[in-house]
């Protein structure tokens, strides 16, 4: 008996149940599937901010921190080993350059070199010295300098000459002043060089050395110009700003927007946007899945936007400036400037 064709049936039989079986398996994986992904399929929310466009004033600075330092300062000392003949003045006493100080056996007069205040003063009347003994420190602290620290961000931006103003920390006074110089050779700083300014400054009465201080130099100022929150603002994958507003169909649209001045906090619109302008930036987006569903229903699910009705403000922004007179400048609400710095005093 031949037993060839009976073992090609076998073997026929084997495959069409395998081919059988695998289809009916994946029809199984497909209709888990499609039941997940209706699973997985949820609607989510979208929520806006209203913000109101203004007329107002911006500018920016650039800010860095250093301490106050004196200019003139002398101590001076005994030559040689000899007795105090003579006191001419007294502790905190004020001095002309030139003026008498202390007088000695010896002959020698210690005489001021500037303008400025006799801060300390060691010796009496009929004191005996030695060779080195100290008699006398003035310091002038009326006119100081302030060192800080630009890094290499920033050095274009600072230049011999710029009006600064420079604002004790500790009292909050605040003094005119310019760049008088730069040490264009940077220290040592890690990753990023630094460079020394000096600013020269007045002062009143009650600012001493070592006061730390802010400098701060104006940049860039725009007056009675179209301003916004910068909160307001989205910004698309050419980071081009833009806002949401409505449209004469009463939907919501994108408004492509150019920005200038920025202080961080508020910025100015130059083109986009009026004075009076209701716009809209995304708030919160609510899913109801969660975990890995969320992300699905992210990916898959139906958009339902919760906007605002036209003409109308909600959400945290509220109408800024609606009530706001013409001229107002956002940085008198405590906005803080672009950027900061610290850098010490002797870099």
């Amino acid at each position: 008996m031949n037993e060839k064709p009976i073992l090609k049936h076998r073997r026929r039989r084997r495959i069409v149940r395998r081919i059988v079986t695998l289809v009916i398996v994946l029809a199984i994986l497909a209709g888990i599937g499609w039941y997940g992904y209706g699973m997985l399929k949820q609607e989510y929310t979208v929520t806006y901010d209203g913000y109101t466009a203004t007329i107002g004033s911006i500018s920016n600075a650039l800010n860095f921190s250093g301490s106050l330092q004196l200019i003139d300062s002398a101590s001076y000392a005994a030559s040689a080993s000899t007795t105090v003949r003579k006191v001419y003045v007294e502790a905190g006493q004020d001095v002309t350059e030139g003026e008498n100080l202390v007088r000695l056996s010896n002959g020698e007069t210690i005489k001021a070199e500037f303008d400025g205040r006799v801060n300390s003063l060691s010796v009496e009347e009929g004191d005996e010295v030695a060779n080195g003994d100290a008699l006398v420190q003035v310091a002038d602290f009326t006119h100081m300098k302030v060192s800080f620290r630009v890094d290499e961000y920033d050095i274009s931006d600072v230049a011999v000459g710029q009006a600064c103003t420079v604002t004790a920390t500790a009292t909050e006074k605040t003094f005119q002043s310019e760049i008088a110089s730069i040490d264009y050779i940077s220290s040592a700083g890690g990753s990023v060089a630094y460079y020394t300014a000096v600013a020269y400054v007045d002062v009143d009465e009650g600012i001493y050395p070592g006061m730390q201080a802010t400098v701060t130099i104006p940049q860039e100022e725009a007056e009675n110009v179209v301003i916004l929150k910068m909160d307001a603002l989205s910004f698309d994958e050419t980071n081009s700003a833009y806002v949401y507003m409505y449209n004469d169909a009463g939907e919501l649209e994108e408004v492509n927007v150019e920005v200038g001045v920025s202080n961080g906090n508020y910025v100015e619109i130059v083109s986009g946007v009026n004075e009076g302008d209701e716009v809209y930036v995304e708030a919160q987006t609510e899913v109801s899945a969660s975990g890995l569903s969320g992300l699905l229903s992210g990916l898959f699910g139906g958009q339902q936007m919760n906007a605002p009705q036209a003409g109308g403000n909600m959400g945290r922004g509220g109408e800024f400036g609606s009530d706001m007179p013409g001229g107002f400048d956002p940085s008198s609400m405590g906005s803080k400037p672009e950027r900061n710095y610290s850098g010490g005093g002797n870099p």
